[in-house]
């Protein structure tokens, strides 16, 4: 059971990471070469469709599992130490920065009327939100690559794969 809770804390932090790492590397790259508007209007349906139960399964669970296991390794002190680690990063660097960064920003162009702005107006707002949105998001996603590595020691030193 003990094994099944680590493998599983491991599994959805590395399907989080990799998750804010491929849209590093891919959606943020191919954004920046369209439109301002085309820009926020993508931005707006992206954010209304990433609340999906598999999202929240991943991004949540990554979360609940690493302090379920942080619990469960409590004897295991080296084991503990990593986990505990790879928990507190997870909580402030990528779930506390999106919650607090990425989604009240995300908030905002929600209630940004895309259709009533000038292009100046447009670019202004893309200007601020793209470049504040993608700090966050290199936060979270440094923050989440370095959650899973901590867990990836912790995993060798248990000798749990």
């Amino acid at each position: 059971m003990k094994n099944a809770i680590f493998f599983t804390t491991v599994l959805l932090n590395a399907l989080s990471a990799g998750f804010f790492l491929s849209w590093s590397v891919s959606v943020i790259l191919g954004t920046k070469k369209v439109s301002d508007f085309t820009y926020l209007e993508t931005m707006q349906n992206i954010n209304r469709e990433i609340l999906n139960p598999v999202f929240f399964i991943v991004f949540f669970g990554s979360l609940i599992t690493l302090i379920i296991s942080t619990y469960v390794q409590f004897n295991n002190k080296p084991v503990f130490w990593l986990v505990l680690a790879s928990a507190i990063i997870y909580l402030i660097g990528t779930f506390g920065v999106t919650a607090f960064g990425n989604v009240t920003l995300n908030n905002k162009l929600d209630a940004f009327n895309i259709t009533k702005f000038s292009a100046l107006e447009l670019k202004n707002f893309r200007t601020y939100y793209e470049s504040t949105w993608n700090h966050y998001h290199s936060i979270r996603t440094i923050s989440g690559m370095i959650s899973f590595v901590l867990l990836l020691i912790a995993s060798f030193i248990q000798k749990t794969f």
